[in-house]
């Protein structure tokens, strides 16, 4: 598996965004727990990897596009659920997930 193929990047972000997620929905059941957690990046990590013109625009200007969006979707995800702190919740799952994909692609 690597980490420059969907699947291989969709189960890291997965591992490193769900923990996150999850812990922050504390207050909910078990069973909705998991679907806010797994969905939140479920959502956002195809649209952004399969629909975004990767290659047209210069990088930078597509991981803002793609780190914003991924960040206003999840913490709207988040507030259809009601968890506390939507907005900081997605920030720190989408900028620890960043961090680990830009660790890696370096190293």
């Amino acid at each position: 598996m690597s980490f420059n193929d969907w699947s291989g990047a969709f189960i890291l972000t997965q591992l490193i965004e769900v923990p996150i997620y999850m812990r922050a929905a504390h207050s909910l059941p078990m069973v909705q727990r998991a679907a806010y957690a797994f969905g939140a990046s479920t959502i956002t990590h195809p649209i952004i990897w399969f629909c975004l013109p990767w290659g047209s625009m210069p990088y930078v200007t597509l991981l803002i596009v793609a780190e914003g969006f991924a960040f206003g979707t999840e913490g709207l995800w988040g507030r259809y659920w009601r968890v506390p702190r939507p907005w900081l919740t997605s920030l720190a799952a989408n900028a620890t997930s960043l961090a680990a994909g830009m660790i890696l692609r370096w190293v």
